[in-house]
């Protein structure tokens, strides 16, 4: 892998098992750990419309979402950027008071389609919420669960992909002597990291993150900032934040939202610098937030 802080040879398993046997997929025999570079492709939102309960949530969505970039969906409270992010993963449909049309394309895979394997859909999409949200189990078993979901039982393998993922993530040193204690005993700036671990450890290709930091505090919300910044060399961070400074701080990409609707998205130059729409001009310059 490029990332220089998950490069390092893990020792806890067997002399054979190495880093790249790791990467290519050793764990899952009959499908690939990672998607392969070769299929990889930027999300293309297309005509996207949403409505909950009868209210019209997202209206004409068309974006692209840059593969290996850090997207930034800003914009005002109520304006769509939450149901956004959820319908990524097909986290809405499954309510009856839905109702979604339009196309979300993935490695040139419909995610709306009929008869599309939702948990295939959902391995793609490492989900961070506003306030973590650790299974009540250990820490090893929080990243160990996703694993044996996807048919991963082997102890030593396991014993690897958490170890590595820690590590990725900055807590190994912090939690190596209480693996089996329970995540919930963690602080909540550790138990943020865990959650995220978690979702690398199934090998997505997307990390959707919603507020991912608004429950932190300044130590643990630029802890998480770095990780994100570090991530984009091998993922496509998708982030919901109120907070116009971190956006400037970490965005590649910018999607501002207004009423449901996409008003301007584009580079995070073009959009803080030469923004073209009147409406976007004035949320920059603190007019509404």
């Amino acid at each position: 892998m490029k990332l220089p802080f998950l490069s390092k040879k893990i020792k806890w398993y067997m002399a054979d098992w190495n880093e790249t046997e790791l990467k290519k997929g050793f764990f899952r025999p009959d499908q690939k750990f990672r998607t392969d570079n070769a299929m990889r492709s930027n999300m293309v939102v297309d005509h996207l419309n949403v409505t909950i309960q009868g209210n019209h949530i997202l209206k004409d969505v068309s974006v692209e979402i840059p593969d290996r970039k850090i997207t930034c969906i800003i914009g005002p409270s109520g304006c769509g950027k939450s149901t956004l992010l959820k319908s990524l993963n097909r986290l809405l449909d499954a309510n009856e008071d839905v109702k979604i049309t339009g196309q979300v394309i993935v490695d040139g895979e419909e995610l709306y389609a009929p008869g599309v394997e939702i948990t295939h859909i959902r391995r793609k999409m490492g989900l961070l919420s506003q306030r973590p949200c650790p299974l009540p189990m250990s820490i090893y078993d929080n990243i160990a669960y996703g694993c044996r979901i996807h048919g991963l039982r082997n102890r030593k393998k396991l014993n690897m992909v958490v170890r590595y993922y820690l590590q990725a993530v900055g807590l190994w040193e912090e939690v190596k002597d209480r693996l089996h204690s329970p995540a919930a005993r963690m602080s909540i700036g550790q138990q943020q990291r865990l959650c995220l671990a978690r979702g690398l450890a199934v090998e997505p290709q997307f990390i959707l993150a919603d507020e991912a930091t608004s429950a932190l505090d300044p130590i643990s919300s630029k802890t998480i900032e770095d990780l994100f910044l570090k991530l984009r060399e091998e993922y496509a961070i998708v982030l919901v934040t109120h907070t116009l400074r971190q956006a400037l701080r970490i965005a590649d990409y910018v999607i501002f939202m207004y009423m449901g609707e996409i008003v301007e998205a584009g580079t995070a130059e073009q959009i803080f610098k030469h923004p073209q729409k009147e409406l976007t001009q004035k949320y920059l310059s603190g007019v509404f937030s």
